[in-house]
């Protein structure tokens, strides 16, 4: 499982602009790599949506905000245009990136087991290195957790 530290796995993936993008396309930038289970549920959309409102804090520091799920991209569509999301979300339908950083787990709800996105963020420095991961995040405040991480550690 990747560890901080580390260098970020690249990977491609189609995002909701209409094109393949990579993470090592971001090089020279700081990047929130956030995994979330399911485009408009409702802790996906409050996490969404915190990063939508500290976007521009976000990008003044240097960083991009890449949102991953299993979800189809006509979906992240429909939630970026629904929520006014300015930052790209990319379709893992295959799981195959959820595997390799280590978010794809048994999950438990109401008794039922059942795999999933385990929430998840990476914060990756200008020369893809993870310094920072976050797990089983709880999303109240995670957002402004991230930005403060950025603003004092990498910045």
């Amino acid at each position: 499982m990747i560890q901080e530290g580390q260098p970020a796995i690249d990977f491609t993936l189609p995002a909701s602009n209409g094109e393949n993008v990579s993470l090592s396309d971001f090089r020279g930038k700081h990047v929130v790599l956030y995994f979330y289970p399911k485009d408009m549920t409702p802790g996906c959309t409050t996490e969404a949506c915190d990063f939508r409102d500290y976007y521009g804090e976000f990008t003044g520091l240097n960083a991009v905000i890449l949102g991953v799920s299993r979800d189809p991209i006509a979906s992240h569509e429909k939630f970026i245009n629904k929520y006014e999301l300015p930052f790209l979300l990319l379709s893992d339908e295959n799981g195959h990136v959820c595997e390799q950083y280590g978010v794809w787990k048994e999950k438990k709800m109401y008794g039922k087991k059942f795999m999933g996105i385990e929430r998840s963020t990476f914060i990756i420095d200008q020369e893809g290195i993870v310094r920072k991961i976050y797990r089983k995040v709880k999303v109240k405040d995670h957002v402004k957790e991230a930005l403060e991480f950025i603003r004092e550690q990498l910045t």
